[in-house]
């Protein structure tokens, strides 16, 4: 579903950063601008979900992927190995300018595909949402990722699962865990 204009290419962004030393600053602002966008009212002002210093260490862990096109970072996703046979995904972002083609769909299969290869059974993902009231961004990623087959079985109080950056939103937030079994 990719536009025809070019091929999408997603690979770690670690051997990127020799050539292109800004790629994790593009990506930090990729992630921060999308969620800004699609979290607004959660966070207090002037708080972000990252940084160019995290991307580059979670580049180097081989920990995040980016989804190129015609050579533009224009999306990007973080996967990591859990135990049991678990790997999770996070911080997944596409371009908004284009929104629609494919890009974060691309980069779940990716993630997906990704983990089953490196020996993983479930693939888990968190979502961050308001607890008192729903934001339609929200809404479409809990029916997005429920037609690809991701199920919620657990939510949590934000600060039992990141106290850290309870004192960063500006409403009281739960963490809704999915899960998606990658051997059906």
């Amino acid at each position: 579903m990719i536009e025809s204009t070019g091929e999408l290419h997603i690979t770690p962004v670690a051997p990127a950063m020799g050539r292109c030393p800004a790629a994790p600053g593009r990506v930090a602002e990729l992630i921060n601008g999308v969620y800004a966008v699609a979290e607004d009212g959660m966070w207090k002002h002037g708080a972000t979900r990252t940084t160019t210093a995290e991307i580059t260490e979670l580049a180097e862990a081989d920990q995040i992927f980016v989804a190129r096109l015609e050579g533009r970072i224009v999306g990007c996703v973080r996967l990591v190995p859990l135990a049991d046979r678990v790997a999770e995904f996070g911080m997944l972002a596409a371009d908004p300018q284009l929104r629609g083609v494919g890009i974060g769909r691309a980069l779940v299969h990716f993630a997906e595909n990704h983990a089953a290869e490196t020996g993983s059974d479930i693939m888990a993902l968190e979502v961050i949402q308001p607890r008192d009231f729903s934001l339609p961004s929200k809404e479409f990623l809990t029916g997005w990722y429920t037609r690809m087959g991701y199920r919620a079985v657990r939510t949590d109080a934000s600060e039992t699962v990141y106290p850290a950056l309870t004192p960063l939103l500006k409403v009281p937030c739960v963490v809704v865990t999915y899960r998606k079994n990658l051997r059906v």
